[in-house]
């Protein structure tokens, strides 16, 4: 799915309410009530999405309402003990980024237990799910979380301190989660309205002789 990263007074953006990509509408005013014809000059601004009508509050271009950090919304089959971590990162990322990497690493631990694994060392986890079929984009992504999260806790070479860095570790979070959990959900319900003697078929197909 994609995400444009909410901005004070960009034009659309993906609702962090709604997740749809949305055209939003402002208003905006000086800290004393008092407005002024450039925007850049008022501080205090409100964005309304057009799709659901809710609102954004932002001072400048700090987003203090919803308390999300700009970050994607959790892919909705996230479980719940990985969102918990992972809405938890949202809500520090702006304020925080190293803060959040090390948090999303954490989210990517627990997520590898959820798939079936230790939960104790990331690292061999994903090894695990490397030997058992893990789609190298998914690998890539757990490892990019992993490895940015770990210079969190391990200062090293990768700035997270910035949070653009850190931004990305978001979408690949999401994007785990689609391809581990919502794919295969999705496929498997569609699999299983097959016809009976088609999937009979298949499976005699694919039995080694």
């Amino acid at each position: 799915m994609k995400f444009v990263q909410p901005k004070a007074l960009l034009k659309s953006f993906t609702c962090p309410h709604c997740n749809a990509i949305a055209q939003q509408g402002w208003w905006h005013c000086m800290f004393n009530g008092s407005t002024s014809p450039d925007t850049k000059d008022n501080s205090i601004r409100v964005g309304e999405c057009k799709h659901c009508n809710a609102y954004t509050i932002w001072v400048v271009e700090d987003m203090l309402y919803p308390d999300n950090g700009n970050a994607p919304s959790p892919n909705i089959e996230m479980p719940d003990a990985v969102k918990k971590i992972y809405l938890e990162a949202c809500s520090i990322y702006q304020k925080s980024p190293r803060g959040a990497a090390a948090l999303l690493r954490l989210g990517i631990q627990m997520l590898c237990k959820e798939l079936g694994e230790s939960g104790v060392n990331i690292n061999n986890d994903i090894k695990n799910l490397v030997k058992n079929g893990l789609p190298e984009i998914v690998q890539k992504s757990l490892d990019i979380v992993r490895v940015t999260g770990n210079d969190a806790v391990h200062p090293g070479q990768i700035d997270t301190d910035d949070p653009n860095t850190v931004a990305s570790l978001f979408e690949l979070t999401n994007i785990v989660v689609q391809y581990m959990i919502t794919l295969p959900k999705q496929v498997g319900l569609l699999y299983d309205a097959l016809p009976e003697d088609k999937t009979q078929a298949i499976s005699k197909r694919d039995t080694p002789q």
